[in-house]
């Protein structure tokens, strides 16, 4: 068994739910996502061991393009982040009806599909036509499920999608001329170049492009905030949760290794971005009226944090930025089903239109509360130890980096804790709240289990993860 197992899954999933009719979509596509979560528990005990699953096939003789997925420590830590959340977001989505069910299911296996192509991938071309696919899914299920006005809706999908295929483009170019230099497109051979000051800049910013807006980073993020607010839940889940982690993992498997002396020459300028990103999403966060709006602001400081940990170039900066890709995969994922939950029984994502839900509902609230104390990096929970180990790292390069980007605990505490009271507390809305279903407190509960569990006990992730971080590492000191 290898990882062509997990993609052939996902595709055949993507399929046959299509295939299932309206009425059995949703269970169909749990099913599958659920089979996939097993077969990559299973690769993942197979590597541990020792053994190999990753795979390499020729396919193209001109130009040479292979089909190669590279399975080491990092990728299947970020595959496992797909497959493991992929049946936690259908499943959450159980409480909600879609037209065209069997579509909207199929897409979001196919998207699954994608972005773990995209992880996997070990060939520049293949790695491209994953990225790329990636796209299309999250585009229609954001424009045909989306919410409020289907002009507006339009508009901000559309921006969205022209930003990422632009900013992919500039990477297709890059690796084009790539394979004038390799004649080849395997990562290991990239890997191999020896490019000049000039040219690893030229490469270096082409691949910036696309990961900055994919993340994103500042400038490039002004299509975050009403995508995130347009799109279903779903969507957002999987654009927050999966899909923003390409960009962050593309930056430490391609960027960083391929142009080495380009991210030593600007580390401190791409690391000042990323951290006027931790600030300005923070700060506008506690501007938002919206309680979608503001998890979007907060996923944006977030990952502006991670994005520092990656271009730090040190071992803590890159494992505390994959530790919190993961740990920021859950609670993102948690707090929009929070959020979905709550406009179940109130129809309103206006902060200000919410209130007494402690009152009737105990159970839920305190199941917020965890997941919000797990975003603010409460010791105990998952994010706190990747947060910690990013702002470490931030601090053996300059202080005032991990001055600046602590502003993330402290503002981020501010405004969570400030939404949570608005929402959970007082007597603004007196409409009855139905405490959560089964189905819905299986999905918190899981959530909240994956991160206090790692949260406590981080130590297999770090050792799945650390091998592949050196070698990646000693590529980029070569």
């Amino acid at each position: 068994m290898d990882v062509t197992t997990l993609l052939l899954l996902l595709l055949a999933g993507a399929l046959i739910t299509y295939f299932s009719g309206d009425k059995l979509a949703s269970k169909v596509a749990l099913v599958f996502s659920l089979g996939t979560l097993a077969v990559t528990l299973n690769l993942l005990a197979i590597f541990t061991q020792g053994g190999n699953v990753s795979f390499m096939s020729n396919w193209i003789d001109v130009p040479k393009v292979a089909l190669a997925f590279k399975a080491d420590g990092l990728s299947l830590a970020m595959v496992l982040l797909t497959t493991a959340l992929t049946p936690l977001i259908i499943f959450s989505s159980f409480g909600n009806k879609f037209n065209n069910s069997k579509n909207f299911y199929a897409l979001v296996l196919f998207m699954a599909f994608a972005m773990t192509g995209t992880f996997l991938a070990a060939d520049g071309l293949l790695y491209y036509i994953f990225w790329e696919l990636a796209l299309i899914p999250i585009y229609f299920i954001a424009l045909i499920w989306g919410n409020g006005d289907a002009e507006e809706r339009k508009k901000a999908v559309v921006k969205f999608f022209i930003y990422t295929l632009a900013g992919s483009l500039f990477m297709l170019i890059g690796f084009a001329y790539l394979y004038s230099k390799a004649n080849s497109f395997l990562l290991e051979d990239l890997y191999k170049l020896e490019l000049s000051a000039t040219e690893q800049f030229y490469i270096f910013f082409a691949f910036f492009l696309a990961y900055a807006i994919k993340i994103p980073i500042i400038p490039f993020h002004t299509w975050q905030a009403k995508v995130y607010q347009k799109a279903p839940t779903v969507g957002t889940m999987l654009l927050s949760g999966i899909m923003l982690k390409m960009g962050l993992y593309s930056v430490i498997r391609w960027q960083l290794p391929i142009a080495p002396q380009a991210a030593k020459t600007y580390m401190p300028v791409l690391i000042g971005l990323s951290i006027a990103g931790v600030i300005y999403g923070s700060i506008v966060a506690l501007r938002q009226k919206d309680l979608k709006k503001l998890l979007a602001y907060s996923s944006l400081a977030h990952v502006g944090l991670i994005a520092a940990g990656c271009y730090t170039l040190t071992l803590d900066g890159l494992s505390g930025a994959v530790l919190q890709m993961i740990a920021h995969g859950f609670v993102i994922v948690g707090l929009f089903f929070a959020a979905e939950i709550i406009y179940r029984r109130y129809e309103t994502r206006t902060i200000s239109e919410m209130g007494g839900i402690r009152a009737q509902t105990p159970r839920f609230t305190s199941m917020f509360m965890i997941l919000v104390l797990a975003s603010v990096a409460l010791p105990g929970t998952f994010n706190f130890v990747g947060e910690f180990t990013v702002l470490y790292s931030l601090a053996q390069i300059n202080i005032w980096f991990v001055i600046l980007g602590g502003t993330t605990i402290i503002l981020g505490g501010y405004y969570m804790l400030k939404m949570f009271q608005n929402t959970m507390l007082g007597e603004t809305n007196t409409k009855n709240f139905a405490d959560v279903t089964t189905n819905e407190a299986i999905t918190l509960i899981v959530i909240i289990g994956f991160l206090l569990f790692f949260g406590l006990y981080p130590k297999p992730i770090v050792d799945l993860v650390t091998p592949s971080l050196n070698q990646i590492l000693e590529n980029i000191n070569r």
